[in-house]
């Protein structure tokens, strides 16, 4: 479970957030790509943007699902 103490810098503020255990795999940027961007220097990818739609929204649950290191959290 992704741990809202440990948010990556780079987050937009809200609802979604990327935490320090992404291991920068580069799934969640496949998935959800309107929302998530890849930080290859850093290490991690990080919100871009919050969803603003269903279709993103949607796109965002499945990306934290994928998550094999559970880095993706929601606090709604």
């Amino acid at each position: 479970m992704a741990d809202k103490d440990r948010k990556v810098d780079r987050n937009v503020p809200g609802r979604w957030y990327v935490d320090a255990n992404c291991i920068a795999c580069g799934l969640c940027v496949e998935v959800a790509p309107e929302n998530l961007e890849l930080d290859w220097d850093a290490g991690f990818a990080f919100l871009k943007s919050q969803p603003r739609e269903e279709k993103q929204e949607a796109a965002m649950r499945d990306a934290a699902s994928q998550c094999p290191v559970e880095a993706i959290g929601s606090d709604g």
